[in-house]
């Protein structure tokens, strides 16, 4: 318990100095913030002494990717492993923070106001910039981190904008990111599982909520093994 403390005190720091140092760098380079950031993500993996295990593959054609949302390693696996540039979609309360707030704004990354009604129509039309652009749109349906092994229910934010731009959607499913644990201020060591699963019949009325039960069933799959 004593080590997984002094383990997350250092990576904290270590992850704070980083991400100053790949704001600089995308400020310095803008043509290679995306080679900056799979280079940060890769060294956090080092820093961390954590590995991954990817089973299936990212599907070239999909430009919506559906992750489950454990930790702040979410995103800095799929940075590193992703073969595409991949736009976040995140809470503006990260958008306005001083400084670190550029993570969002120089890579292009789209920021939403939860609160406001006329954020959902600003977000479907930065999400149609972003994929016209080449990205793949990166979302938590559940919309935070879910504190147990059962997913929060899905919001419906991502079923609108994956429906109104007819976009291909693939599910990613996470297991063990969570050594990295913020409400118990703890790190521990060990292996990061990365699902790639089908993409999916967005034809079906029910996607999103058939989606959200196949990404659990590879969770509750995961924790009886």
């Amino acid at each position: 318990m004593i080590l997984s403390k002094i383990k997350a005190v250092y990576f904290a720091v270590e992850f704070i100095i980083s991400v100053i140092l790949v704001i600089i760098f995308m400020w310095l380079f803008p043509k290679k913030n995306r080679r900056i950031r799979q280079i940060w993500a890769k060294s956090q993996r080092l820093f961390g002494f954590y590995s991954i295990k990817v089973t299936g593959e990212f599907r070239d054609e999909a430009n919506m990717i559906l992750i489950n949302h454990q930790s702040m390693l979410d995103i800095v696996v799929l940075e590193e492993i992703h073969p595409k540039n991949l736009c976040w979609i995140a809470k503006k309360q990260i958008d306005d923070l001083p400084i670190i707030g550029n993570i969002i704004k120089l890579p292009k990354m789209i920021s939403v106001e939860r609160e406001n009604k006329h954020s959902l129509v600003k977000l479907v039309k930065d999400a149609e910039d972003r994929v016209n652009n080449g990205r793949v749109l990166a979302i938590f349906p559940e919309g935070t981190r879910s504190q147990t092994h059962t997913l929060l229910p899905f919001k419906g934010g991502a079923k609108i904008v994956a429906n109104k731009l007819n976009l291909k959607v693939q599910p990613i499913v996470l297991v063990g990111s969570d050594i990295m644990d913020v409400k118990n201020f703890s790190f521990k060591n060990g292996e990061i599982k990365v699902f790639c699963l089908d993409l999916v019949d967005t034809s079906d009325k029910d996607w999103l909520e058939n989606t959200r039960a196949k990404m659990q069933e590879i969770l509750d799959k995961e924790r009886a093994s």
